[in-house]
């Protein structure tokens, strides 16, 4: 707490909370936080009672987990249905339901698939395993690739051929662009994933602020981290100015982490993919560039995937866009659990389902 009890201040948060229902001024604005970490710091610091009526906070597609689209899971799940291949995955993908089962419920059945806290965890596995094809489940943001496409460069070196990665890695930009395109939710602002900013810098929203007049703030996650983004969203609105600032600045800048962006556009190229709840985006995804195609899981299987589906009842699509929230679906906290997931919002902690599952369930 040492370091950390200065952005929990109560007395320094309703102070700021003051500043911004004096911004505000009987105004409604419409904030998007893109980042499911944010998420949970508005409803486990009590951020919503605490901030003017007037200031509407939309949770956004922020979670990796819950926009990774059905066909990836499918796709997994056929993979580890073949002999000799172990599928490799971070934990929170393991329950994330496919069309017809997960990840969990074939390892239940025996499928050889395992959890990693790491990519390197799966690399190993292909070291010490020469005679399994290892395949590692590479999804996330522009804050996970980098370790990714460090794993693949490393297998490329080691010449390491039993390792593959089947991607489904996406950039937040253009997932931000398509939802303040489709104009569906009426986003006044958006307060910007703190942890991507660090990787990619801030120059990638300008285009917010400058084709849409969209105001942008790059937050921590903290409390005092928060409220002092809105204040910053508000004072833009009230100025009628749409501009790309830093609040997360011990932390976030405008150049990002050149190492990480230039592993990046070394292993990765620009592919369109889909997002659960909002379709196919051109040009969001990264793809492994065909120097690395090897590694490619999608490549190296010749494997009928069937056709995708959703379960006819859940709306985390439209949860994820902002257009509904998780009280409103009927599954929630009924036959939707985190135990029993029905849709991917309630398995990560990140999820909007899950986070208001355990912050604000209905009594």
């Amino acid at each position: 707490m040492k370091y950390i009890a200065e952005f929990r201040n109560h007395a320094a948060g309703a102070g700021l909370a003051a500043m911004i229902r004096e911004a505000v001024r009987g105004r409604v604005i419409r904030i998007m936080e893109i980042c499911g970490g944010h998420t949970i710091t508005i409803f486990k610091s009590g951020l919503r009672e605490l901030l003017p009526e007037g200031v509407r906070l939309i949770s956004g597609p922020g979670c990796p987990v819950c926009v990774t689209h059905n066909t990836f899971i499918d796709h997994a799940i056929a993979l580890s249905a073949l002999p000799g291949v172990t599928i490799t995955s971070f934990g929170d993908m393991m329950r994330v339901p496919g069309s017809a089962s997960s990840l969990q419920k074939e390892k239940a059945r025996g499928a050889d698939i395992r959890i990693c806290y790491s990519p390197l965890d799966a690399l190993e596995i292909a070291r010490t395993e020469p005679g399994r094809k290892i395949v590692f489940l590479g999804i996330g943001f522009e804050t996970t690739a980098p370790g990714i496409a460090a794993t693949i460069k490393r297998a490329y070196s080691e010449g390491l051929r039993n390792f593959t990665v089947l991607g489904a890695m996406k950039t937040v930009p253009a997932a931000m662009r398509a939802l303040v395109a489709g104009g569906e939710v009426g986003i006044d602002a958006f307060i910007c994933p703190g942890h991507v900013s660090t990787i990619t810098g801030l120059g990638i929203y300008e285009f917010l602020a400058r084709d849409f007049n969209t105001p942008c703030v790059v937050s921590g996650f903290e409390p005092l981290d928060m409220l002092r983004a809105i204040h910053m969203i508000a004072l833009q609105l009230k100025e009628g100015r749409a501009a790309v600032e830093n609040q997360y600045t011990r932390t976030a800048s405008s150049d990002g982490n050149p190492k990480a962006r230039a592993i990046l556009d070394e292993v990765f190229v620009p592919c369109d993919v889909a997002w659960r709840g909002i379709g196919v985006i051109p040009g969001s995804g990264l793809a492994i560039a065909p120097a690395f195609g090897a590694h490619d899981a999608s490549a190296a299987f010749d494997i009928r995937v069937p056709e995708s589906h959703e379960h006819p009842l859940c709306i985390c699509g439209d949860i994820m866009r902002g257009m509904r929230t998780p009280h409103e679906c009927g599954l929630f906290a009924k036959a939707c659990t985190p135990e029993n997931p029905v849709g991917a919002c309630m398995v990560s902690d990140e999820g909007s389902c899950a986070t208001y599952y355990k912050y604000a369930r209905p009594a």
